[in-house]
């Protein structure tokens, strides 16, 4: 069980440190009047929100298989092939949980007035400059909800992580299939130690997100 949850929490770290560079980058590109273009964009980030876990994971592992695109790919660079194995997990889970770190960021993003980014420019600052160096510290409370629920949301996920990385001990057996596998063992001793480990935590970690909904910036006499 312990090793299940260090890689969970393995997972769920690499996958965090990936998506929020990743999600600042397409905030840069998302922030301001959204275009037709930018709509689309946004809709297909939502995507794992509604989509059944199994059906992206069906596409991943076809993406990821010796005779998909990735996996040529890799194997091209004489890489392994990419399904059933950590690296794959972290691919799969950046995906999967990209719009939990992306909405928060983007919705702070978005309550912000346009005039500090328009003062900004005129000026002299670059758009680069005045997205990091003023947007997002005042949108921090959106970055530290986005940066948690993707961690969560990677700690919790299943579907995806069976089919793009079955159940291998020490490798992809995370604690959300290991849970299950106790279950399916009936081994409910050891299953309600772990549900209680994994609801525990996500109650903190969820009550820190509640605390910090309210932007910083904002005056809060409650």
């Amino acid at each position: 069980m312990t090793t299940s949850l260090l890689l969970s929490l393995k997972l769920a770290t690499v996958t965090t440190l990936i998506l929020l560079p990743v999600s600042l980058f397409l905030c840069t590109w998302l922030y301001g009047r959204l275009s037709s273009l930018k709509r689309l964009a946004l809709a297909l980030f939502a995507l794992p929100l509604v989509l059944p876990p199994t059906v992206l994971g069906f596409y991943l592992l076809i993406f990821m298989s010796p005779d998909g695109y990735l996996g040529k790919f890799s194997l091209l660079f004489g890489l392994d092939s990419l399904v059933f194995t950590f690296p794959g997990l972290v691919i799969g889970s950046v995906i999967y949980s990209l719009p939990f770190v992306l909405q928060p960021i983007y919705n702070s993003l978005s309550l912000i007035d346009k005039g500090y980014y328009e003062t900004s420019l005129i000026l002299g600052k670059s758009k680069l400059t005045t997205f990091f160096k003023i947007l997002v510290p005042m949108a921090r409370n959106g970055v530290i909800t986005g940066a948690i629920l993707g961690f969560l949301h990677t700690v919790g996920e299943f579907g995806v992580i069976l089919m793009i990385g079955g159940n291998i001990p020490n490798v992809t057996n995370v604690a959300s299939v290991h849970l299950y596998d106790l279950v399916e063992g009936l081994n409910y001793s050891q299953a309600h130690t772990l549900s209680f480990i994994l609801v525990f935590s996500s109650v903190v970690l969820l009550y820190l997100v509640y605390t910090l909904s309210r932007p910083s910036w904002v005056n809060n006499n409650d």
